[in-house]
Protein backbone atom coordinates (compact mmCIF):
# COMPACT_ATOMS: atom_id res chain seq x y z
CA UNK A 1 0.00 0.00 0.00
CA UNK A 2 1.47 3.25 -1.23
CA UNK A 3 2.50 5.45 1.37
CA UNK A 4 -0.07 8.68 1.86
CA UNK A 5 0.55 11.65 0.26
CA UNK A 6 1.28 13.93 3.15
CA UNK A 7 3.50 12.21 4.99
CA UNK A 8 5.86 11.76 1.45
CA UNK A 9 5.39 15.82 1.36
CA UNK A 10 6.59 16.28 4.88
CA UNK A 11 9.79 13.53 4.62
CA UNK A 12 11.90 17.04 4.51
CA UNK A 13 10.42 18.38 7.03
CA UNK A 14 11.31 15.59 9.44
CA UNK A 15 15.06 15.33 7.90
CA UNK A 16 15.02 19.04 9.13
CA UNK A 17 13.73 18.16 12.47
CA UNK A 18 16.17 15.19 13.04
CA UNK A 19 19.09 17.28 11.49
CA UNK A 20 18.43 20.03 14.06
CA UNK A 21 19.75 17.75 16.87
CA UNK A 22 23.25 18.14 16.06
CA UNK A 23 23.12 21.66 17.07
CA UNK A 24 21.93 20.78 20.36
CA UNK A 25 23.95 21.89 23.94
CA UNK A 26 22.62 19.20 25.58
CA UNK A 27 21.02 16.55 22.83
CA UNK A 28 21.63 13.97 25.14
CA UNK A 29 20.04 15.11 28.38
CA UNK A 30 16.95 13.10 29.45
CA UNK A 31 13.59 14.63 29.58
CA UNK A 32 12.82 14.45 33.47
CA UNK A 33 13.04 18.33 33.82
CA UNK A 34 10.20 19.27 30.83
CA UNK A 35 7.97 16.50 32.74
CA UNK A 36 8.92 18.17 36.44
CA UNK A 37 7.50 21.21 35.16
CA UNK A 38 10.99 23.34 34.85
CA UNK A 39 10.41 24.49 31.09
CA UNK A 40 13.04 27.24 31.85
CA UNK A 41 16.24 24.98 32.30
CA UNK A 42 15.05 22.80 29.35
CA UNK A 43 14.90 25.40 26.70
CA UNK A 44 18.27 26.94 28.37
CA UNK A 45 19.37 23.20 27.73
CA UNK A 46 18.22 23.64 23.86
CA UNK A 47 18.88 26.64 23.19
CA UNK A 48 20.46 26.05 20.12
CA UNK A 49 17.81 24.21 18.61
CA UNK A 50 15.64 27.13 19.73
CA UNK A 51 17.99 28.74 17.54
CA UNK A 52 17.58 26.78 13.96
CA UNK A 53 13.72 26.57 14.88
CA UNK A 54 13.86 30.43 14.74
CA UNK A 55 16.12 30.74 11.70
CA UNK A 56 13.76 27.68 9.97
CA UNK A 57 10.76 29.82 10.63
CA UNK A 58 12.27 33.15 9.43
CA UNK A 59 13.20 31.57 5.87
CA UNK A 60 9.67 30.03 5.69
CA UNK A 61 7.97 33.26 6.08
CA UNK A 62 10.36 35.05 3.60
CA UNK A 63 9.60 31.83 1.30
CA UNK A 64 6.46 32.15 1.75
CA UNK A 65 6.36 36.45 1.29
CA UNK A 66 8.13 35.54 -2.17
CA UNK A 67 5.89 32.96 -3.29
CA UNK A 68 2.78 35.14 -2.69
CA UNK A 69 4.50 37.95 -4.76
CA UNK A 70 4.65 36.04 -8.16
CA UNK A 71 3.71 36.73 -11.16
CA UNK A 72 1.39 35.01 -13.12
CA UNK A 73 3.07 34.98 -16.30
CA UNK A 74 1.05 31.48 -17.79
CA UNK A 75 -2.08 33.86 -17.08
CA UNK A 76 -0.93 36.88 -18.37
CA UNK A 77 0.22 35.12 -21.71
CA UNK A 78 -3.05 33.46 -22.23
CA UNK A 79 -5.24 36.02 -21.13
CA UNK A 80 -3.52 39.34 -21.02
CA UNK A 81 -1.86 41.53 -18.47
CA UNK A 82 -5.57 42.65 -16.60
CA UNK A 83 -7.06 39.24 -16.03
CA UNK A 84 -3.15 38.40 -14.50
CA UNK A 85 -3.34 41.42 -12.33
CA UNK A 86 -7.06 40.48 -11.32
CA UNK A 87 -6.22 37.38 -10.70
CA UNK A 88 -2.92 38.47 -8.52
CA UNK A 89 -5.45 40.91 -6.83
CA UNK A 90 -7.71 38.14 -5.85
CA UNK A 91 -5.25 35.78 -5.03
CA UNK A 92 -4.16 38.33 -2.30
CA UNK A 93 -7.40 38.47 -0.90
CA UNK A 94 -8.23 41.70 -2.52
CA UNK A 95 -11.39 43.72 -4.39
CA UNK A 96 -11.05 44.95 -8.10
CA UNK A 97 -13.05 46.61 -10.40
CA UNK A 98 -13.38 46.26 -14.34
CA UNK A 99 -13.92 49.54 -16.30
CA UNK A 100 -18.22 50.02 -17.07
CA UNK A 101 -18.83 48.22 -13.54
CA UNK A 102 -19.96 49.96 -10.15
CA UNK A 103 -19.39 46.97 -7.48
CA UNK A 104 -16.57 45.40 -6.36
CA UNK A 105 -15.62 41.86 -6.78
CA UNK A 106 -14.11 40.19 -3.87
CA UNK A 107 -14.72 36.54 -4.65
CA UNK A 108 -11.74 34.58 -2.65
CA UNK A 109 -12.56 31.04 -3.64
CA UNK A 110 -10.35 30.32 -6.73
CA UNK A 111 -12.34 27.85 -8.91
CA UNK A 112 -15.33 30.58 -8.22
CA UNK A 113 -13.53 33.41 -9.66
CA UNK A 114 -10.90 31.88 -12.14
CA UNK A 115 -14.63 30.72 -14.33
CA UNK A 116 -15.59 34.49 -13.36
CA UNK A 117 -12.92 36.36 -13.97
CA UNK A 118 -12.32 34.85 -17.57
CA UNK A 119 -15.71 36.10 -19.11
CA UNK A 120 -13.65 39.73 -18.66
CA UNK A 121 -10.92 39.09 -21.22
CA UNK A 122 -10.45 42.44 -23.38
CA UNK A 123 -11.86 44.44 -21.01
CA UNK A 124 -9.10 46.51 -18.78
CA UNK A 125 -9.21 46.87 -15.12
CA UNK A 126 -10.13 49.95 -13.37
CA UNK A 127 -9.66 49.62 -9.97
CA UNK A 128 -7.47 47.44 -7.15
CA UNK A 129 -7.81 47.34 -3.67
CA UNK A 130 -4.58 45.77 -2.05
CA UNK A 131 -5.63 46.71 1.09
CA UNK A 132 -4.08 44.70 4.61
CA UNK A 133 -2.68 42.05 1.95
CA UNK A 134 1.46 41.48 1.96
CA UNK A 135 1.81 43.32 -1.36
CA UNK A 136 5.62 44.47 -1.56
CA UNK A 137 7.60 46.06 -4.42
CA UNK A 138 8.29 42.77 -6.66
CA UNK A 139 4.06 41.99 -6.46
CA UNK A 140 3.63 45.90 -8.05
CA UNK A 141 5.10 44.36 -10.82
CA UNK A 142 1.85 42.70 -11.69
CA UNK A 143 0.39 45.99 -11.95
CA UNK A 144 3.15 47.41 -14.66
CA UNK A 145 1.12 47.04 -17.59
CA UNK A 146 -2.01 47.95 -16.40
CA UNK A 147 -3.18 51.02 -18.81
CA UNK A 148 -6.56 52.30 -17.63
CA UNK A 149 -5.80 51.71 -13.65
CA UNK A 150 -7.58 55.02 -11.51
CA UNK A 151 -7.88 53.79 -8.45
CA UNK A 152 -5.51 51.69 -5.70
CA UNK A 153 -5.69 51.39 -2.61
CA UNK A 154 -2.45 50.01 -0.46
CA UNK A 155 -3.52 50.78 2.95
CA UNK A 156 -2.33 48.88 5.49
CA UNK A 157 -0.10 46.99 3.71
CA UNK A 158 3.35 46.28 5.93
CA UNK A 159 5.71 45.49 3.04
CA UNK A 160 4.91 48.87 1.48
CA UNK A 161 7.40 50.63 1.40
CA UNK A 162 9.17 54.44 0.36
CA UNK A 163 11.02 52.02 -2.84
CA UNK A 164 7.12 50.72 -3.91
CA UNK A 165 6.26 54.08 -3.99
CA UNK A 166 8.60 54.84 -6.81
CA UNK A 167 7.09 52.14 -9.13
CA UNK A 168 3.91 53.91 -9.36
CA UNK A 169 5.13 56.93 -12.03
CA UNK A 170 3.87 54.81 -15.10
CA UNK A 171 0.44 55.48 -13.29
CA UNK A 172 0.74 58.89 -13.92
CA UNK A 173 -1.67 59.19 -16.60
CA UNK A 174 -4.34 57.39 -15.52
CA UNK A 175 -4.37 56.99 -11.81
CA UNK A 176 -6.75 59.10 -9.68
CA UNK A 177 -7.31 57.92 -6.66
CA UNK A 178 -4.49 56.56 -4.24
CA UNK A 179 -4.65 55.32 -0.60
CA UNK A 180 -1.55 55.00 1.62
CA UNK A 181 -3.44 54.94 4.88
CA UNK A 182 -2.17 53.31 8.00
CA UNK A 183 1.34 51.85 6.02
CA UNK A 184 4.03 51.82 8.68
CA UNK A 185 7.08 51.69 6.33
CA UNK A 186 6.26 54.78 4.09
CA UNK A 187 8.36 58.22 5.30
CA UNK A 188 8.18 61.38 3.81
CA UNK A 189 10.74 60.23 1.46
CA UNK A 190 8.63 58.19 -0.21
CA UNK A 191 6.01 60.59 -0.70
CA UNK A 192 8.46 62.74 -2.63
CA UNK A 193 8.04 60.08 -5.31
CA UNK A 194 4.49 60.94 -5.92
CA UNK A 195 4.89 64.27 -7.69
CA UNK A 196 5.23 62.26 -11.36
CA UNK A 197 1.31 61.59 -10.46
CA UNK A 198 -0.06 64.35 -12.44
CA UNK A 199 -3.64 62.74 -12.62
CA UNK A 200 -4.08 62.15 -9.25
CA UNK A 201 -7.42 63.64 -7.50
CA UNK A 202 -7.62 62.18 -3.71
CA UNK A 203 -4.68 61.01 -2.14
CA UNK A 204 -5.35 59.49 1.41
CA UNK A 205 -2.15 59.46 3.94
CA UNK A 206 -3.28 59.44 7.24
CA UNK A 207 -1.92 57.16 9.75
CA UNK A 208 1.85 57.38 8.32
CA UNK A 209 4.63 57.62 10.33
CA UNK A 210 5.83 61.17 9.22
CA UNK A 211 7.46 63.58 11.22
CA UNK A 212 6.52 67.28 10.42
CA UNK A 213 3.18 66.15 9.42
CA UNK A 214 2.11 70.04 8.66
CA UNK A 215 5.18 70.70 6.23
CA UNK A 216 4.49 67.19 4.49
CA UNK A 217 1.16 68.85 3.84
CA UNK A 218 2.33 72.15 2.01
CA UNK A 219 4.78 69.94 0.23
CA UNK A 220 2.18 67.47 -1.08
CA UNK A 221 -0.35 70.43 -2.01
CA UNK A 222 3.04 71.91 -3.72
CA UNK A 223 3.76 68.62 -5.93
CA UNK A 224 -0.34 67.61 -6.50
CA UNK A 225 -1.90 70.92 -6.66
CA UNK A 226 -4.66 69.71 -8.11
CA UNK A 227 -5.12 66.67 -5.76
CA UNK A 228 -7.38 66.55 -2.31
CA UNK A 229 -4.71 65.61 0.67
CA UNK A 230 -6.36 63.57 2.58
CA UNK A 231 -5.29 62.75 6.39
CA UNK A 232 -3.44 65.54 7.54
CA UNK A 233 -3.85 69.20 8.18
CA UNK A 234 -2.04 72.22 9.08
CA UNK A 235 -3.61 71.93 12.28
CA UNK A 236 -0.48 68.99 12.64
CA UNK A 237 2.62 70.67 14.80
CA UNK A 238 4.96 72.04 13.20
CA UNK A 239 8.48 71.36 14.65
CA UNK A 240 11.53 74.05 13.12
CA UNK A 241 15.15 72.44 13.18
CA UNK A 242 17.54 73.44 15.70
CA UNK A 243 21.43 73.42 14.74
CA UNK A 244 23.71 72.28 18.01
CA UNK A 245 26.80 74.67 18.34
CA UNK A 246 29.62 73.42 17.02
CA UNK A 247 31.70 74.75 20.30
CA UNK A 248 29.95 73.89 23.35
CA UNK A 249 28.10 70.61 22.24
CA UNK A 250 24.93 72.27 23.08
CA UNK A 251 21.39 72.97 21.16
CA UNK A 252 20.30 76.40 21.39
CA UNK A 253 16.73 77.23 22.18
CA UNK A 254 15.30 79.13 19.00
CA UNK A 255 15.73 82.58 18.96
CA UNK A 256 13.50 84.28 16.07
CA UNK A 257 14.41 83.03 12.69
CA UNK A 258 18.50 82.08 13.62
CA UNK A 259 16.82 78.53 13.52
CA UNK A 260 15.79 78.56 9.97
CA UNK A 261 18.19 77.19 7.88
CA UNK A 262 18.78 78.95 4.42
CA UNK A 263 17.88 76.49 0.88
CA UNK A 264 21.30 77.11 0.06
CA UNK A 265 22.88 76.16 3.27
CA UNK A 266 21.85 72.61 2.84
CA UNK A 267 24.50 70.27 2.66
CA UNK A 268 24.73 68.00 -0.26
CA UNK A 269 23.38 64.35 0.42
CA UNK A 270 26.04 61.48 1.35
CA UNK A 271 25.59 57.98 0.85
CA UNK A 272 26.25 57.06 4.54
CA UNK A 273 26.21 53.45 5.56
CA UNK A 274 22.97 54.18 7.68
CA UNK A 275 21.31 56.23 5.03
CA UNK A 276 19.15 55.42 1.89
CA UNK A 277 18.26 57.75 -0.81
CA UNK A 278 15.48 57.49 -3.24
CA UNK A 279 16.51 58.06 -7.02
CA UNK A 280 17.11 61.49 -8.14
CA UNK A 281 18.02 62.99 -4.83
CA UNK A 282 14.27 63.07 -3.99
CA UNK A 283 15.23 63.40 -0.05
CA UNK A 284 16.98 66.66 -0.65
CA UNK A 285 14.27 67.92 -2.71
CA UNK A 286 11.88 67.23 -0.10
CA UNK A 287 13.73 69.32 2.49
CA UNK A 288 14.52 71.95 0.40
CA UNK A 289 10.59 72.45 -0.34
CA UNK A 290 10.58 72.32 3.43
CA UNK A 291 12.63 74.71 4.48
CA UNK A 292 10.94 77.20 1.52
CA UNK A 293 7.92 76.82 3.54
CA UNK A 294 8.83 77.43 6.61
CA UNK A 295 10.84 80.76 5.69
CA UNK A 296 7.48 81.73 3.51
CA UNK A 297 5.18 81.04 7.00
CA UNK A 298 7.44 83.09 9.38
CA UNK A 299 8.36 85.88 7.14
CA UNK A 300 5.07 86.31 4.85
CA UNK A 301 5.10 87.34 1.52
CA UNK A 302 8.04 89.69 0.03
CA UNK A 303 7.17 93.44 0.08
CA UNK A 304 8.37 95.49 -3.08
CA UNK A 305 10.78 97.93 -2.82
CA UNK A 306 8.74 100.77 -4.01
CA UNK A 307 6.48 100.48 -0.66
CA UNK A 308 9.16 99.67 2.28
CA UNK A 309 9.70 103.26 2.58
Amino acid sequence: MAAPIALLRGRHLFSSLYACRQYSSNSAGSNASLLKGRILPYLCNRFYDIEAFTEFGMKLKIWNLERKNKHYIEIREKYGDDLAAAVFALMLRGGIRFQGQTEWYREHNRKRYCVVVVHYQGIPVEAIDFSGSVINYDGLGSLVNLKALKHLDLSRCPNVDDWSLSRLHIFRDTLQELSLAGCPRVTERGLACLHHLESLRRLDVSDLSVPNKGLVQILLEEMLPLCEIVGISYNDKLTLCVEPDAHQGQIEPPQGDSCLRKTSEIPSPRCEADESFLPGDLHLYLLTKMQQAILQVRTGPEVPESLRD
